[in-house]
């Protein structure tokens, strides 16, 4: 059967069948090689878009801008400060605005809430960026990123280290059950995903061949994997008060050298970015002058070695969003 996507949402995967998210993923593989044999294909030209941002980004706000220019559209970007939603003017207003002018919002931010307030009203389709609770556009990214070091995605053995109950812990184990990938969270109990998620993606997994585990043991939680994942210990918008408790319940879960010995020898490190691997930014130094830390959720070590594939995630953001851009506007 046809995949038809036109007119659709993109808000989070739970959203798109196993055979849609399949159509998305070789999409976006035609449009990479497009993009790298330097084939035009500006099929978009003469529609217009709005990126709008409650939480800054640099691979979110430049793999949307970039596809866009690519795709052939006017690309509109409007930061926390070029926007009067939630403070002038309501979510359903901004969105009735936009929808009228644009013919696509995407919107980065905190309320899962917000971007389906946009979705209700705006009349075009919505592509959600990340909200604290989804972030759709990365597990494309990832999705094909893992195909493409693996050559499949079905009984891949994916571990998530960390915080698993922020957005990343949540949409990768929504896009693992979609997609027939044995999932594990691997982290303290009180940071496992809300019982109502797993339940959900335990349902989704029975019909997928996929496995939903849990388990606070780093041990048993990375033996054989074919990928450890993390993310930053503490999420942006979090006050910082956060980091001491936050710290205290995960530097056990570091993802090392040990825990990459204890996965499978052909495993990859993957990493949705930025990340505190060093002390080489504002933010790492300052976790190094209050707590000691020279890393965080990853080692450097781990972090840039051979089996590290971040930088293709980061550049496969932009061939999945163009595909998302692509096939819910043509």
């Amino acid at each position: 059967m046809a995949v038809n996507l036109r007119g659709r949402n993109f808000l989070k995967l739970l959203d798109y069948t196993p055979e849609e998210i399949r159509y998305l993923l070789d999409l976006s593989r035609e449009f990479k090689r497009l993009k790298l044999t330097g084939t035009p294909h500006d099929r978009l030209r003469g529609k217009n878009i709005v990126l709008l941002f409650e939480k800054t980004s640099t691979r979110t706000r430049c793999a949307f801008e970039v596809a866009g220019f690519d795709l052939g559209l006017g690309v509109t970007y409007l930061d926390p400060k070029s926007s009067q939603m939630g403070k002038k003017e309501s979510v359903a207003d901004t969105a009735r605005v936009l929808g009228r002018m644009y013919d696509g919002i995407e919107y980065r931010g905190f309320s899962q809430d917000t971007v389906q307030a946009l979705a209700d009203y705006a009349g075009v389709p919505v592509w959600n960026g990340l909200t604290d609770q989804f972030h759709p556009t990365q597990m494309l990214a990832d999705l094909l990123t893992v195909e493409e070091k693996f050559g499949r995605l079905k009984g891949i053995n994916f571990t998530y280290m960390g915080d698993a109950r922020n957005n990343m812990g949540n949409s990768l184990m929504v896009a693992c059950a979609k997609m027939g990938l044995n999932f594990t969270a691997c982290a303290p109990k009180e940071l496992f995903p809300a019982q109502e998620l797993i339940d959900t993606c335990r349902t989704i997994a029975a019909d997928t061949g996929a496995t939903i585990r849990l388990t606070e043991d780093v041990a048993e939680g990375t033996k054989g994997a074919d990928v450890l994942y993390t993310d930053v210990w503490v999420s942006m918008g979090e006050p910082d008060e956060v980091w001491e408790k936050r710290i205290a319940l995960l530097k056990d879960y570091q993802v090392n050298a040990a825990a990459m010995k204890n996965a499978k020898p052909t495993a990859i490190f993957m990493h949705c970015l930025p990340s505190f691997h060093d002390r080489k930014t504002v933010t790492g130094e300052e976790i190094y002058e209050k707590f000691g830390l020279t890393e965080m959720e990853v080692t450097d070590e781990v972090f840039e070695s051979a089996q590290s594939v971040v930088f293709d995630e980061a550049e496969n953001r932009m061939h999945t969003i163009k595909a998302v851009i692509y096939a819910t506007l043509c």
